[in-house]
Parts: structure tokens; sequence; C-alpha cells
């Protein structure tokens, strides 16, 4: 891990693309600005989590594949019958 230290309107440029800047400073929040190509997503780090936990957790539901392709297999036999 890369640990930097900034003051105040000091920035960081990552991958000559990302722009990170220190906007304020109270106590012991720091307010960061960053500047991004809208391709980049960022999030804070408890967001990202959620997202992921609900990725995971969708990718073990199980999936309603399988009887969208049983009604058109059934669909498509009616068919053929008539």
């Amino acid at each position: 891990m890369l640990i930097l230290s900034r003051k105040l309107n000091e920035k960081i440029i990552i991958n000559d693309t990302i722009e990170v800047s220190v906007v304020e400073i109270k106590g012991d929040h720091v307010k960061l600005g960053i500047l991004a190509p809208k391709t980049v997503k960022v999030y804070r780090h408890e967001v990202y989590e959620a997202i992921q936990s609900e990725n995971r957790a969708a990718s073990k539901s199980p999936s309603n594949l399988g009887s969208l392709a049983d009604f058109f297999t059934s669909s498509s036999r009616k068919s053929e019958d008539d």
C-alpha cells in the first residue's frame, strides 16, 4: 500500500487520468475530490462491499432460465402438434 501525505488543495494523480484532491479538512474528517473519466467507477468502500455482496447472493440464487427454457420448449412443441 502506498501512503501519501497531502495538505489542503494538494492533489495526487493516478494512471494519468484520475486526479484526487484534498478539498477540506475538519477535525478527523477529510473531504476528497475525485476527477476521473466516466468509464471509471468510483465507490466508497462500504458501498462497493454491499454491491459485491449482492452480486454474490444473486449468483447463488436459483435461476429462472430453466423454467423459461421449459416454457419455450413446450410452446414450440404445442405449435408443432397443431
